[in-house]
């Protein structure tokens, strides 16, 4: 097995391969929505959700090949929430992956159309991509990324932290807000890895597990991060939650705590792979990188 900097470095390249030739060319027309859709997707991000996918995949004995379009769809739905929360209507960022943000660089109504964009060639690769043994499977992969995308999943948590604003909340309604704007996404970059190859319901199960606990962790860390850490390092600007009075693991708990939660839920998610052995192992790697990150 290669070192896990060297896995991840590859992943991340063949991702970024694979997504240019799913975005249109800047050259086709509309010309500058296709150059602002590459330009929200492309040279930029830690690809966590394709990297969960992969080594999801690994558990399942998932062909590669299935797996980047499946994590490329995962990534585009990522891409297109990252758009939108920075508008001004949203969190209203100037700064995304060390770069002016998508309304900035282009113009806010661009920025919109680009988040559609992305949503619907998301959609479009899981339909015309042969990614599972049967049809069945494949319908379920669909409807398992529409629902973490929508209002019972990613938007929905959206909908409810831009409600909480200046709102104290307690760990159980905090924890719920981030099952749904952040963990939604990522157990379904875990679900439809495994979903390209063949897994037992057991399997199954042990996977979602592990990807709430992953899900909530890389939210406890970004709060963390959002505090401590400075823009340069985040490629995004630093301290904005304290500034616009978000409810945070870090202001609910302190940010010893919220280490120390991290660390819990890191340790929940090893032990829901206790089951499925060696073929987890890039699994738990990803676990102590998503918990160990600094940006």
């Amino acid at each position: 097995m290669t070192d896990f900097a060297a896995w991840m470095q590859d992943c991340q390249a063949r991702m970024e391969s694979v997504l240019a030739d799913w975005l249109p060319p800047a050259r086709i027309a509309p010309e500058r929505l296709h150059e602002a859709m590459r330009y929200a997707v492309l040279g930029g991000g830690k690809r966590v959700r394709p990297l969960l996918a992969f080594a999801a995949g690994e558990v399942t004995a998932a062909d590669v090949g299935r797996v980047q379009h499946a994590a490329a769809a995962v990534e585009l739905i990522h891409a297109y929430s990252l758009v939108h929360d920075d508008m001004p209507a949203m969190d209203d960022d100037a700064l995304r992956r060390g770069k002016p943000t998508v309304h900035v660089e282009f113009d806010e109504a661009t920025a919109l159309l680009v988040g559609d964009a992305l949503q619907s060639l998301a959609f479009d690769i899981l339909a015309s991509q042969p990614l599972a043994d049967d049809a069945a499977t494949q319908l379920k992969m669909v409807q398992v990324l529409a629902q973490a995308a929508g209002s019972r999943g990613m938007a929905g948590g959206q909908a409810i932290d831009l409600a909480s604003v200046g709102k104290p909340l307690d760990l159980a309604e905090l924890e719920f807000m981030h099952i749904h704007k952040t963990g939604a996404l990522i157990r379904a970059a875990v679900l439809l890895g495994a979903h390209c190859g063949t897994a037992s319901e057991a399997a199954t199960a042990a996977l979602d597990h592990y990807a709430k606990c992953i899900g909530l962790a890389f939210q406890v860390v970004d709060d963390v991060l959002d505090a401590e850490a400075s823009t340069a390092t985040l490629g995004k600007t630093a301290g904005k939650d304290a500034a616009n009075n978000k409810p945070t693991y870090v202001s609910l708990l302190g940010a010893a705590r919220a280490r120390e939660l991290a660390q819990e839920l890191r340790a929940d998610a090893h032990a829901a792979l206790d089951s499925l052995e060696a073929p987890a192992a890039r699994l738990r790697q990803l676990a102590d990188f998503v918990v160990e990150r600094t940006f």
